[in-house]
């Protein structure tokens, strides 16, 4: 309830146009002097005042200016938000007049949905912010912060539907913008989206490529390493997660982190006991352990993709119920991921049905088929080379630079 001495001023003011230039200011400093129980019904009766009809559009904008940097100093977000929302419903029939005052009011009404963990509440009163007005000069890095900062709010319930929706929408500044801290929150935005929507390839090479940003402190690089290296542990079984698996193994800073374990058989192409597929699980946000269509989790698809390409790595041909027992599933479902991957491309063989066996690479048991083992150490090893080769080209162009030769 309005305490009457607050109720008489506002009434005398509203009488007395000469005295509202100094009057509604002292006003606004005795109310939060008032209990704090007192505040929000007086600051909602002080705003009803200096946005009613008695003052005109000239005479309100600098007094609710003063009041929105007078809510700051509120102790509590709850009373933030009683008082914000209150001020919004009556600024919108007139937003255009009022259209600063409108974006720093809920900017403050964000806060306070933040601090009590409100994230869909303070996306939407972001989304509400003119952007695009005519009114005011709106740089394109406070327009991309506005839009990240929704982005980062949708995603921490994870509703990746919106949050994409405004990541797409602020691409086109994201080019322009010279505020590294800013180009750094939409590239860790865009990780986690690709992330939650299980693009777990474009989601390591997100958080790949923040672990070398020099704008982040040295933990926060090793936990975005951490996340590439789980994202390649669940991405899809095949010859391009070989490959990333191969750049994140000969990271050197790799060996400095828990999950490296698992990439280092991943690499090696060798089988995952369930013991460590669970320790490895222990350490999993939510979404990574949601089920799939068959019923499994996006860990055990994995897992059993990769064990199913260890096994092609060792056998020449196996019995599908012997590889059920490897895979730690029944045969029928074996053999299901086995179709499915040499379908798709990720596996290299052939099912003979009849007999229920597998054969691997084409190749039904000859006896001179190629230790393929030995020729994707041979892979590496020339690739490692052509790297090192590049490597020294480069510093050799760095140190002596080609110049043109002057004409005559």
């Amino acid at each position: 309830m309005v305490s009457p001495e607050v109720s008489t001023e506002l009434t005398r003011l509203e009488a007395a146009p000469s005295e509202r230039f100094t009057g509604y200011p002292n006003l606004l400093k005795s109310i939060l002097q008032h209990a704090q129980e007192q505040q929000p019904e007086n600051l909602k009766a002080y705003a009803d005042s200096i946005l009613g009809e008695s003052l005109g559009i000239v005479a309100a904008r600098p007094l609710l200016g003063s009041f929105v940097e007078a809510l700051q100093a509120l102790p509590k977000p709850e009373a933030k938000v009683e008082v914000g929302q209150h001020t919004l419903g009556l600024i919108q029939p007139r937003v255009v007049s009022f259209e600063e005052q409108d974006a720093n009011l809920r900017s403050l009404l964000a806060d306070a949905y933040e601090s009590l963990e409100e994230h869909v509440a303070a996306a939407r009163v972001l989304g509400g912010i003119q952007l695009d007005s005519s009114q005011r000069s709106i740089s394109d890095d406070d327009k991309l912060r506005v839009w990240i900062r929704i982005v980062r709010n949708y995603l921490e319930v994870d509703d990746t539907t919106n949050a994409e929706a405004y990541l797409n929408r602020s691409k086109s500044l994201f080019y322009k913008c010279q505020d590294q801290e800013l180009k750094l929150m939409f590239q860790l935005s865009q990780a986690r989206i690709h992330d939650a929507r299980r693009k777990f390839l474009d989601a390591c090479q997100a958080y790949h490529t923040l672990s070398f940003s020099s704008v982040i402190v040295e933990e926060e690089r090793m936990r975005a390493l951490s996340s590439a290296i789980v994202c390649a542990v669940l991405a899809p079984a095949g010859p391009q997660r070989s490959r990333t698996l191969s750049r994140l193994y000969k990271d050197e800073r790799a060996a400095q982190v828990p999950e490296f374990g698992i990439l280092e058989k991943m690499f090696l192409d060798r089988l995952l006991s369930p013991k460590e597929v669970q320790t490895f699980a222990d350490n999993l946000s939510e979404h990574h352990l949601a089920k799939t269509a068959d019923g499994s989790t996006v860990l055990e698809k994995a897992v059993i993709e990769h064990n199913l390409l260890g096994t092609s790595r060792l056998y020449d041909n196996i019995g599908v119920d012997d590889l059920g027992t490897l895979l730690h599933t029944s045969g029928d479902r074996a053999e299901e991921y086995a179709a499915r991957m040499v379908e798709q491309g990720r596996l290299v063989g052939r099912i003979d049905q009849i007999d229920r066996v597998i054969f691997f690479d084409g190749d039904e048991g000859s006896s001179g088929s190629v230790d393929r083992r030995q020729l994707r150490k041979w892979d590496a090893n020339v690739q490692g080379l052509t790297e090192e080769v590049e490597k020294v080209t480069t510093l050799l162009q760095s140190e002596y630079p080609v110049r043109p030769l002057l004409s005559d």
